[in-house]
């Protein structure tokens, strides 16, 4: 029987072998690991977008991961790959969505766009929707839709609230996560932090699941502030790698 140790060695190899130039080997690993561009598509599945549209996408995202793969932290292939085609699809979702935007509103999202910063730069402040829609001869309601449907979506780092003392979340830092966090992205975060040094992933716990500030971090484990910023840039550098 082959252990699952073995599995990761023989996709380790043909990982090298693939980004040495061997076709055979990316090959064999991007049929090896289709499941994944499968599992990930789960979540995208009540979208308006055909499945083999998203399946193109996902594979297109698959070979990425192959090609770019860093072996430098020793973590599995699927731990790397899950975010890389995650993060092709909502791409994809995103700027497809732009793209598919009736011409007409994209027209009027370009006159609203203008009449902003028009009455921005002439009052010194944001501009309502009864001023906008009123330098344009719009109506309220007309205004307020076109920007729900051309605006690019929010994402998590953008909407989520920072805590009191304005430190950013964990995703705040990692960057690029849209949406709330599912389980797919959970458990590569989860194996990404397993590989950090126990310090690293203390300094890490610590400042973004139980909100500690780095000094209360820095007078536990005995050392200055300083250090503890040190630990955790680090620390941040990693599983940025990590998760692709």
């Amino acid at each position: 029987m082959v252990s699952s140790h073995d599995n990761y060695k023989e996709t380790e190899e043909l990982l090298a072998k693939a980004q040495a130039g061997d076709s055979a080997a990316r090959a064999r690993v991007y049929e090896a690991n289709l499941g994944l561009v499968y599992m990930v598509m789960e979540r995208f599945k009540n979208s308006c977008y055909d499945y083999e549209d998203l399946f193109q996408v996902g594979s297109v995202g698959l070979l990425k991961a192959i090609d770019k793969f860093d072996f430098q932290y020793q973590v599995r292939f699927s731990t790397y790959a899950v975010p890389v085609i995650i993060g092709e699809i909502k791409k994809f979702l995103r700027d497809d969505g732009m793209v598919k935007v009736q011409r007409s509103l994209k027209e009027n999202y370009g006159r609203i766009r203008w009449a902003q910063d028009k009455l921005r730069s002439e009052l010194g402040r944001e501009p309502s929707v009864a001023e906008i829609a009123s330098t344009l001869d719009m109506v309220k309601e007309d205004v307020v839709t076109t920007i729900e449907a051309c605006q690019a979506p929010a994402y998590i780092h953008d909407t989520l609230p920072r805590d009191e003392r304005g430190a950013p979340s964990l995703i705040d830092r990692l960057g690029d996560e849209e949406s709330n966090i599912r389980l797919l992205e959970r458990l590569a975060l989860r194996e990404a932090l397993s590989k950090l040094s126990d310090r690293e992933r203390e300094v890490i716990l610590r400042r973004y699941f139980k909100d500690e500030t780095q000094s209360a971090i820095a007078n536990d484990l005995g050392v200055s502030q300083v250090q503890v910023s040190r630990i955790e840039k680090t620390a941040i550098n990693k599983l940025k790698e990590m998760l692709g």
